[in-house]
């Protein structure tokens, strides 16, 4: 049943929007009408194209197919199998946009890539039980005062440090007094104060991104988003980047269908770097025929 959604200002001069063609770009304002109150729905392109292009004739079930793989490569959406087999999408900023007054229970499975770990109803308090309901915590509240939708957590680490405070006592061992506190909690930050630089990751769009840079003429939007999508599925296989981008060079050089990406890909991380030495000998007149065929003529 379709449903009464938000659509923000903001959306019309969105990067990711303004990625993928028209036609995609009002497919995903449809999908935000007909998905459920967490984002999901069926991945039926044909169901699709009759519930948001039922009086464009001429934009069909393959028309809408393009439109979901250009939204999947600009990952607007996701697309996913659940447990049942059955293939679902998933709108991946849909709690961000969308504030559901009373959302109604969950029809759809969960994404695997967005929604896993994510609950859905505010968590309770996971700190170990106090003997009575009503015991003081440091910083003098109960822990019935605390609020679910922090799950105790901003109370409980306020009111840490005064904790702290008796129990850090320089050490005193063979190592020297200047390793700091005994005690140290290994949510800080670590002496220094400096935290570990974060791991440097490319996105699918950062390697569509270079392949447009290295085109003559950008190339269509169906054949981008198409490529999008499958240079997000060999990322998310554990594919190296540099030999997804190897096969973006051979498939730009070539000019070949999408499809062909992983092939290509494959072709570049296991192809021979040089040919085999000895592959071919000239033909000769050995000196000795006797000796060089036993006789046998």
């Amino acid at each position: 049943m379709a449903r009464i959604r938000t659509i923000k200002p903001e959306a019309f001069h969105s990067e990711s929007l303004a990625a993928v063609s028209l036609s995609a770009e009002r497919t995903f304002f449809g999908l935000l009408t007909q998905a459920d109150d967490h984002g999901r729905f069926r991945d039926q392109p044909a169901v699709i194209a009759g519930l948001l292009w039922s009086l464009r004739p001429e934009h069909g079930p393959m028309e809408v197919e393009d439109d979901l793989a250009q939204l999947h490569g600009a990952e607007l959406i996701c697309r996913y199998q659940g447990a049942n087999g059955k293939q679902y999408l998933h709108i991946v900023t849909f709690s961000r946009h969308q504030r559901i007054n009373r959302p109604s229970g969950v029809r759809h499975p969960d994404c695997p890539c967005h929604d896993r770990g994510v609950p859905r109803e505010p968590s309770p308090v996971t700190h170990a039980p106090l003997t009575e309901p009503s015991a003081p915590v440091p910083g003098g509240v109960t822990q019935d005062a605390v609020s679910d939708e922090s799950a105790g957590q901003e109370r409980f680490s306020e009111s840490s440090s005064p904790m702290q405070g008796d129990l850090t006592e320089p050490a005193t061992s063979a190592h020297g007094p200047d390793l700091g506190p005994r005690n140290r909690d290994l949510g800080t930050t670590p002496l220094g104060g400096a935290s570990a630089p974060a791991p440097q990751t490319v996105s699918a769009k950062d390697l569509i991104g270079e392949y447009i840079a290295a085109c003559s003429h950008r190339p269509p939007a169906s054949v981008l988003g198409h490529l999008g999508s499958e240079v997000k599925k060999l990322l998310d296989e554990g594919i190296a980047p540099d030999h997804v981008r190897a096969g973006l060079a051979r498939h730009r050089a070539k000019g070949l269908y999408p499809s062909t990406l992983p092939s290509l890909v494959h072709e570049a991380m296991n192809a021979a770097t040089s040919a085999p030495a000895d592959t071919h000998r000239p033909w000769t007149n050995p000196a000795d025929v006797a000796a060089a065929y036993g006789g046998d003529l």
